[in-house]
């Protein structure tokens, strides 16, 4: 029987520590930031965390609630999307913009659009495209 070696599959910059749930409320402030800017609706943003549209404006109000395991996946996603959009373009405007323009990579519909298909893979789908872009991996 052949003999294989572990492989460690696991992304650069990967922690296998899980986000804390202080981490998890940062990152929630930092995402109704980023939709402000990205001039998205309140129903976009709630579909992109995964929450029912009261759920996100009473959080967007008050403060997160308990971010599941899945909320704060997605929130990262969209911590690392920022991340790349602002290591890729340089004036600040561009990135913001980028991610309602069509794009030939997700057969001319624009990053939000991919997104909004409400997925967890959704968002990593634009991520992983932003990272390729970028040189991260």
């Amino acid at each position: 029987m052949p003999q294989f070696l572990p492989v460690d599959t696991a992304p650069r910059g990967f922690s296998a520590t899980p986000l804390s749930d202080e981490e998890g409320a940062a990152m929630f402030r930092a995402a109704v930031n980023l939709f402000r800017h990205w001039d998205i609706t309140d129903e976009a943003a709630a579909t992109l965390l995964d929450l029912t549209v009261r759920t996100y404006r009473r959080w967007k109000a008050e403060g997160p609630g308990r971010i599941s395991r899945d909320g704060k996946a997605r929130l990262s996603n969209l911590m690392g999307i920022h991340k790349a959009l602002r290591i890729i373009f340089r004036e600040p405007q561009r990135a913001y913009a980028w991610i309602k323009a069509p794009n030939e990579a997700f057969g001319n519909r624009s990053a939000l659009e991919v997104m909004l298909g409400g997925e967890l893979t959704d968002l990593m789908r634009v991520r992983r495209y932003l990272d390729a872009e970028r040189g991260a991996w």
